[in-house]
């Protein structure tokens, strides 16, 4: 979305098509937006289910499926039709994109434009850690994890992709051998994520980035309720648990798991109820504090240490505010990022939400509460300081725009950040 915002600034007509519960927010923060197909409630739901893109019954197949395709067969529109609300008129000259688009690179190929993917975990074959998606854990399979999944995923979509491409595309269908991403391997890719956290794997080529994490600052202009403020300075720095938006399948249980481990360990806590419903039990205590959606560069910087789903955002803001951090991995790349925050010593190993128990719980804690783990993750927060993945991602895109469509000189100043953070704060409801 920063990015995106930048690229207004060099002259750019942005639209971003995604689903129609982020309309508000995108058109909020001044870009065009055009609705895709599927829910994304749905696939998210699909997702913890099933921890990925593979399904774990024959009966999860047509839900998967069906999303899917839907989102495959609204890729072509959102390129290149009118506004749906001014019916103003709308032809892209280039396509940013991520992997599980899927069609991204098949609508390229039809208007003739360049593409680009941009994503927050790996998608290109590397030697230095298996693909996010994959449980290869030998390193002499990991390179090939790459080439595993994407035969996996190509294996449930290639019909869907050749109907769109006769269908939809008006192009000759492609071989049933190519794989999901087609000539993927020929296409820029920029990774969002710290160089300092996962450096650029060395075999990966030219043609490939890691641009810095991009943030927003929600923090400036946030007011935080007086009973917050009162709880915070009633005592020591309390841990952050919570999930966001994944649904929790116990609720209560794992409420009551959270409550007994801050008391075991005599830490107090910040319960983000979120969307799977925690907090929800019959006695209130005087350690823990329920809260719903607070900007989590502002909340951070007030917790000792962070437990959370292991998002890349997410993940990222527990980072930059210098904080050790427990991952508990739902689906997706989210066991990925509490791996290589083990790696760095900046965490215990990642919890998986179906392991989610007391004693390991109160083990993640007692190894968040080591000093030298402190002393990693604010190392860590200062080199990220130096970082600006907004702007790095922009820049890896103009370098390998062709010529013609590049910008000739920087924008003058414009006013820019302050229009996205508060552009943001609106949408979000923080002013």
């Amino acid at each position: 979305m920063c990015s995106l915002l930048l690229l207004l600034d060099y002259g750019h007509r942005v639209r971003l098509a995604t689903h129609a519960n982020f309309k508000e927010f995108v058109l909020t923060a001044g870009l065009e937006f055009y609705p895709l197909g599927g829910d994304p409630k749905i696939l998210a739901e699909y997702m913890v289910k099933n921890k990925g893109f593979l399904p774990s019954a024959p009966s999860e197949i047509p839900v998967q499926r069906k999303e899917i395709k839907e989102i495959i067969f609204s890729l072509l529109q959102a390129c290149k039709d009118p506004d749906v609300d001014t019916g103003v008129c709308f032809k892209a000259d280039a396509i940013i994109a991520n992997p599980p688009a899927y069609g991204h690179t098949h609508v390229a190929e039809a208007l003739k434009v360049p593409i680009h993917i941009f994503f927050t975990m790996p998608w290109t074959p590397t030697n230095e850690f298996p693909h996010p998606l994959s449980r290869v854990k030998q390193p002499a399979g990991y390179r090939l994890s790459y080439q595993i999944v994407d035969f996996m995923i190509w294996l449930g979509i290639r019909d869907m992709i050749n109907d769109f491409r006769k269908i939809k595309l008006k192009l000759r269908p492609v071989t049933y051998l190519s794989g999901a991403q087609g000539s993927a391997s020929d296409i820029p890719h920029g990774y969002i994520w710290s160089p300092h956290l996962v450096p650029k794997p060395k075999d990966w080529g030219p043609k490939i980035d890691v641009v810095g994490f991009g943030f927003l600052d929600l923090a400036s202009n946030y007011e935080p309720p007086d009973s917050l403020m009162k709880w915070l300075g009633s005592g020591e720095k309390p841990i952050y648990i919570g999930f966001g938006s994944l649904p929790v399948q116990e609720p209560e249980k794992m409420t009551k798991t959270i409550v007994e481990a801050l008391e075991i360990t005599g830490q107090r806590g910040i319960i983000n109820k979120g969307w799977g419903g925690l907090g929800n039990w019959a006695e209130p205590k005087e350690f823990v504090y329920l809260l719903d959606n607070v900007p989590h560069d502002w909340l951070f910087l007030q917790c000792k240490a962070v437990v959370h789903h292991g998002g890349a955002g997410t993940t990222a803001a527990g980072l930059k505010a210098a904080c050790p951090t427990t991952i508990v991995p739902f689906f997706g790349d989210q066991l990925f990022w509490g791996e290589r925050v083990h790696a760095r010593g900046l965490g215990p190993p990642p919890i998986p939400v179906d392991e989610f128990t007391l004693p390991r719980l109160v083990d993640a804690i007692k190894f968040m509460m080591d000093p030298k783990v402190k002393e990693r993750a604010v190392e860590l927060s200062k080199a990220m300081e130096s970082e600006d993945g907004v702007t790095g991602a922009v820049k890896a895109f103009f370098k390998h725009l062709p010529q013609v469509l590049r910008p000739q000189t920087p924008p003058p100043p414009s006013g820019f950040i302050e229009h996205l953070f508060e552009s943001v704060r609106r949408c979000l409801g923080c002013s």
